[in-house]
């Protein structure tokens, strides 16, 4: 009689059944880990631009009270707001001290999904009395004198 000698029709649709749903996923796991690393890169990018924006409010702006906000390569929208911070302690009276405490919120935010990174801090902002403002204003008058 025959020796059957390789593989049968049936063994062979199997094989590549096998093969066919061993490659979809592999492929969703792939395409997953790209999809993950684009929105990893997005987040960073994200944060560097909040720290860049909270580093700067006081020293390349004013830190007065308010908001701004702006689009970076089209793609990150920001915001900045300011705004006195209160204190909730009945021990403090804000009156008294010589700074005021800000509180400095930034957003940014990007795509359809809504993603949004928030940074929040405080500064200090020294306070001038009249007087004080008087004899800074002074100052600086005297100052450019001499120069």
């Amino acid at each position: 009689m025959f020796k059957q000698q390789g593989f049968s029709l049936l063994e062979v649709l199997v094989a590549f059944a096998i093969l066919a749903l061993s490659l979809g996923i592999l492929l969703k796991i792939f395409s997953g880990g790209a999809n993950t690393a684009v929105l990893a890169e997005e987040y960073t990018t994200a944060v560097q631009i909040a720290e860049s924006l909270m580093a700067g409010t006081g020293v390349e702006t004013d830190l007065q009270v308010g908001e701004s906000r702006g689009r970076i390569d089209d793609k990150y929208d920001w915001l900045v707001a300011i705004k006195p911070y209160q204190f909730n302690s009945s021990e403090i009276d804000p009156e008294f001290l010589k700074t005021e405490l800000l509180k400095v919120d930034v957003w940014v935010g990007w795509g359809d999904e809504g993603r949004e990174v928030h940074l929040s801090s405080l500064k200090i902002l020294s306070k001038q009395t009249g007087e004080e403002k008087k004899s800074s204003d002074e100052a600086e008058a005297k100052t450019d004198e001499t120069n």
